[in-house]
């Protein structure tokens, strides 16, 4: 079976980090320890934020605010890595600084600010991917294949959950509808983007959400339906660790993917004629095959990629954006 390329073998581009949280910190250790990019310069708004990330990851350049880091001529593309409520304004900002922009999921609120920045993006010629992950990943690659293959006959049905517990804290940015929190545009975009990876724009959309006190979505089970009767059924939590597993099933057989399905990890193919195979190749970490794609793509001077693009996107948050109508979310200045 065909491996995923090296990101080791992608060429080399200069990061700058737009925020210095957690999800930041992950990039910057994955391109440190498994590409060739460098990591140039970090903002944050946060003095001794900044300074702290840039020693941990050994960035030699810092900015206090980020119009100097988009400003930053050491930066050839951005990594955009605050909170959704806050991925408009700063995707534009770089854009207009003429920067590549790679934005972390989900892209934006809804669909509408995605529009923009692709609209920004093509009237600035540059390259701008939303930073899904789990496209790039070994194990998603051998799916498409085996799928591809006929392994597991005709897709019929998919399933996904993505559950983490985090107690209530109204402070917290996951319970804060001003930064556009619950659970659906945190974690549910992981369910939501592997059905649309593997089965495209569904034909209907039915949800049933449970709101926090702050009046974000705590938990939403959905049903997508496609043509031809297939079917994929998704969860998210706030309240509690779920297993992370996927399972796609076919008239041939089923193949089951091991938690955390969104991440490196293996999966197991049964068929109905008895045979058994397992796909084992969890690897490390795993956000460097993205950056390796924007560095591939960037190169090629391409604006988009083919495995995550802006009409791809597009239809992710279309997606979102109904389920949160259904399940009665609304931030504020929508």
């Amino acid at each position: 079976m065909a491996r995923t390329e090296d990101p080791r073998t992608a060429p080399s581009i200069r990061w700058g980090i737009l925020g210095a949280g957690n999800i930041a910190s992950t990039f910057a250790q994955a391109v440190n320890a498994h590409t060739r990019a460098q990591l140039v310069a970090v903002g944050s708004r946060n003095r001794d934020r900044s300074e702290r990330f840039a020693t941990a990851h050994g960035i030699p350049t810092t900015h206090i605010g980020y119009r100097d880091l988009v400003e930053d001529p050491q930066v050839d593309a951005v990594y955009v890595a605050t909170p959704h409520s806050e991925h408009l304004e700063h995707a534009l900002l770089a854009i207009k600084a003429g920067k590549h922009v790679l934005v972390e999921k989900a892209f934006t609120r809804n669909a509408g600010e995605a529009e923009q920045v692709f609209d920004a993006a093509r009237a600035a010629g540059v390259f701008v991917m939303e930073a899904m992950w789990t496209r790039f990943l070994p194990h998603v690659a051998a799916l498409h294949q085996v799928i591809d293959a006929g392994e597991i006959g005709d897709v019929v049905n998919l399933s996904a959950d993505h559950g983490q517990f985090f107690p209530f804290n109204p402070a917290s940015r996951l319970y804060d509808p001003a930064l556009a929190g619950g659970a659906l545009l945190d974690l549910g975009v992981y369910p939501v983007s592997f059905a649309h990876d593997f089965l495209g724009v569904p034909t209907g959309v039915q949800a049933v959400g449970a709101l926090t006190e702050t009046g974000v979505d705590g938990q939403i089970s959905i049903a997508l339906s496609y043509d031809g009767g297939v079917q994929a059924t998704l969860s998210t939590t706030l309240w509690a660790k779920t297993p992370t597993t996927a399972s796609i099933s076919g008239t041939e057989g089923w193949i089951e993917v091991a938690g955390n399905f969104y991440g490196p990890t293996s999966f197991r193919v049964v068929r109905r004629d008895g045979r058994t195979w397992t796909f084992d190749q969890p690897g490390e970490k795993g956000l460097q095959y993205e950056a390796a794609e924007v560095a591939r793509r960037v190169a090629a001077g391409e604006h988009e990629s083919p495995r995550m693009s802006w009409q791809g996107t597009l239809e992710v948050m279309r997606t979102l954006d109904e389920i949160r109508a259904q399940a009665g979310v609304v931030y504020p200045g929508e």
